[in-house]
């Protein structure tokens, strides 16, 4: 959840309640989730709607309680859905009877501040979550809970942590969330975002000078799942050469899939600067760009010459704006000399509104018949899913579905969020594979009016929709079949 995922205006929010400390628990509870997604505002709590007579939602229940719903994933053996809570809670939903029971929770996998949950084909569960230590630092900490053949109890074990690494002290302090498991089970895939908004120096007041991103940052790695207290060091060649690092270049892959081919795709949230957000085709060894290029677009703090007071770009509501984060930068690290992998074009008809860079107006690139990478800015997208069975009629038939978290202004740029664009929706991806190198997309709104919807999951042709916001609905969305 940058952008949900950049900060917005949660971001601004958050760092003032950081400074109550007679609030110490309620901001961290709320932090981490908001900080990943960095955007949002409260709304009312509102049924969503289709935007076709043979697409339906029906509501399966509320989730609400203590604790904030992040995640929502079946068991491939048999398709129980579970959701989890930022606490680590973890519940299992009937969804006959729209009920749903707490299953496991912190005293069975020893995780106390979860972000990220997958369940791979045998039924193994995977939890991804992060731990304060002393001097602003964190650590990741991934546990997995295998089923017991014989007694049929879940035995939970750590899989991997993480040496300690600084924090930003931020909004920007992304840290490990998303995970996904490979098709055969024997690997999964962790996003570890960014401690930046767009690679500048975080020194905590001095206590980390000159550090910008660090070695275990801005990657995804991938883990054998048999694996067993496996040990990740704070440093970027030596991860690699444990083989542990799957792509680089990642501001923060909150979410990632594997669609019906195998491919891994993961959706990118982007900056505070007005940069489009990314859906990426994520391959090994690949460099996607973070923090030179961003949404297809160049850094503009890379370059000698850059003076923020002249870029139409840097919009004042949002945190790293105000706070002077993007500023002439001398010491900009160099640019590496390898190919960035560039993110999917998204050829509308939604989801691909623009600040043009030069005269500064808000404009709809399939209107003026532009590709666009790959979404309008500060949409937050997250909630990755595709029909991977083919069960969906031939208009959706293996595609993928995505959501979106920001609340956006439909019809302006009232909100310092998605422009002309009201995002808070479910859209149809329909990729096309361009020769060997990418995809391109058509983007199409199929259902709106979530509330902050966080993550997704699919059931032959049934999406299911957890919102953060009011009541933490779940949502059933079906779709039409062959």
């Amino acid at each position: 959840m940058n952008n949900t995922k950049s900060s917005k205006q949660v971001e601004c929010r958050f760092i003032s309640k950081l400074l109550l400390k007679n609030c110490f628990f309620a901001v961290k509870t709320l932090l981490l989730t908001m900080v990943i997604l960095n955007h949002g505002i409260t709304g009312v709590n509102a049924a969503p709607e289709s935007l076709r007579p043979d697409i339906k939602i029906r509501n399966i229940t509320n989730t609400s309680s203590v604790s904030a719903s992040v995640r929502i994933a079946k068991d491939p053996r048999n398709n129980t859905l579970y959701y989890l809570k930022q606490n680590g809670d973890i519940y299992q939903v009937n969804l006959s009877l729209s009920t749903s029971t707490l299953v496991y929770n912190s005293s069975n996998h020893n995780v106390g501040e979860t972000q990220g949950m997958a369940i791979g084909p045998n039924g193994t569960i995977y939890l991804v979550g992060n731990a304060d230590l002393v001097n602003n630092q964190t650590k990741a900490v991934i546990v997995k809970g295998v089923v017991n053949s014989s007694t049929g109890q879940r035995v939970w074990s750590v899989l991997a942590k993480s040496a300690g690494y600084p924090k930003s002290k931020t909004a920007y302090d992304h840290r490990f969330n998303g995970v996904v498991v490979s098709p055969d089970g024997n690997f999964i895939y962790v996003n570890s975002g960014a401690r930046t908004d767009h690679g500048e120096v975080q020194s905590v007041n001095g206590q980390y000078p000159n550090i910008r991103d660090v070695g275990l940052t801005t990657c995804i790695f991938r883990l054998p799942t048999n694996g067993k207290n496996l040990f990740l060091v704070n440093n970027r060649e030596s991860l690699k050469a444990s083989g542990y690092i799957y792509a680089e270049g990642i501001r923060n892959t909150y979410d990632m899939a594997f669609a019906a081919n195998g491919d891994l795709f993961g959706a990118e949230n982007g900056p505070d600067r007005d940069m489009p957000e990314e859906l990426n085709w994520l391959r090994l060894g690949g460099h996607y760009g973070f923090p030179w290029r961003i949404g297809g677009t160049d850094n503009p703090q890379q370059f000698p010459n850059y003076n923020p007071a002249t870029d139409r770009l840097l919009d004042s509501r949002f945190n790293a704006v105000q706070r002077g984060y993007f500023r002439n930068d001398p010491t900009f690290p160099i640019r590496p000399a390898i190919n960035f992998i560039e993110p999917i074009l998204n050829l509308g008809p939604d989801a691909d509104s623009y600040r043009d860079p030069v005269d500064g107006k808000v404009k709809d690139a399939s209107v003026l018949g532009q590709s666009f990478s790959t979404f309008t800015t500060h949409r937050s997208p997250l909630g990755l899913v595709f029909d991977t069975q083919g069960v969906m009629s031939p208009e959706f038939n293996k595609d993928g579905f995505m959501l979106s978290w920001t609340p956006g202004d439909p019809t302006g740029e009232t909100l310092p969020g998605p422009f002309k664009d009201p995002s808070q929706d479910l859209l149809h991806l329909n990729l096309t594979k361009v020769g060997t190198t990418n995809y391109k997309l058509n983007a199409t709104r199929i259902a709106k009016g979530f509330n902050k919807p966080i993550d997704a999951e699919i059931i032959g042709n049934k999406i299911y929709v957890l919102e953060y916001g009011g009541n933490q609905e779940i949502w059933e969305v079906t779709m039409p079949t062959k």
